[in-house]
């Protein structure tokens, strides 16, 4: 059974199609990237499969379950996270109350007991609280946990992100542009986090990106998707020799 299967989706606004027919499929465990020129509909599909947009036709299914159409925060309990191509953190939070906000998903408390402050609530909190630093330290965060998001240069912003989306515990985890505004070194670094994240959390990653350096480093499938249809499916090096793909980038007719 794959993890993740898409099918049929179709998504217009005012007339425009924006994903048309999509098809998807993604394995237990796979890392595999969703790439195209600008305007592709590459954000579309995220937006359609975390709840964002609901598709015009066609079904999403995670793990044999039927999820269409089903709102953001129900997508979410049920496992799938995201991060953004515009980082969208609570920039007036701390770093650490940016990660503690999204283990409220599954509070381990009662609303009673956090209206009455029982016992339960501060054992509940103080969990939580140790579990957001056990995230942070992972992403090398929790000696700056007390400062303020938006302080934050933007290669920790992006890595605050990851850390606030692996603590909904999901079983996949979406990339949005994960390298944008990253340098080089960044974006290598980058890589090799997002080797280790599918391998220590057992995680099913989908990932857009324009860094094909990033993209053909890390994943073990790449979808190509143009004016919202898919154009080519393979492994990184069917890809890269792919002349329906590099006439969609280039623009221009390969001779």
């Amino acid at each position: 059974m794959s993890h993740l299967q898409i099918n049929n989706l179709s998504k217009s606004f005012g007339g425009l199609s924006a994903v048309l027919e999509f098809d998807f499929t993604i394995s237990q465990q796979e890392l595999v990237g969703l790439i195209g020129p600008n305007g592709a509909g590459k954000t579309t599909v995220f937006n359609l499969i975390t709840g964002v947009y609901k598709p015009d036709q066609g079904k999403i299914y995670l793990e044999g379950k039927d999820i269409t159409g089903l709102p953001p925060y129900d997508i979410c309990k049920k496992g799938i996270a995201r991060t953004f191509q515009n980082i969208r953190l609570f920039n007036d939070l701390s770093v650490l109350d940016n990660v503690k906000i999204a283990l409220h998903t599954d509070v381990p408390y009662s609303l009673s007991a956090s209206v009455l402050r029982l016992p339960s609530f501060f054992r509940g909190e103080e969990k939580m609280h140790q579990q957001a630093l056990e995230y942070l330290k992972i992403f090398g965060l929790d000696t700056i946990k007390d400062e303020i998001a938006s302080s934050l240069p933007y290669g920790e912003q992006r890595r605050l992100e990851i850390a606030r989306a692996l603590a909904t515990r999901p079983t996949l985890l979406i990339l949005d542009e994960p390298a944008a505004g990253m340098n080089p070194n960044e974006t290598k670094e980058l890589m090799e986090l997002i080797n280790w994240i599918r391998d220590e959390f057992n995680l099913t990653i989908l990932l857009i990106e324009h860094d094909m350096s990033l993209v053909m480093g890390v994943c073990e499938r790449i979808y190509v998707l143009d004016y919202g249809q898919i154009i080519a499916e393979g492994i990184p090096e069917e890809i890269r020799n792919n002349k329906r793909v590099i006439e969609a980038y280039l623009g221009e007719e390969v001779g």
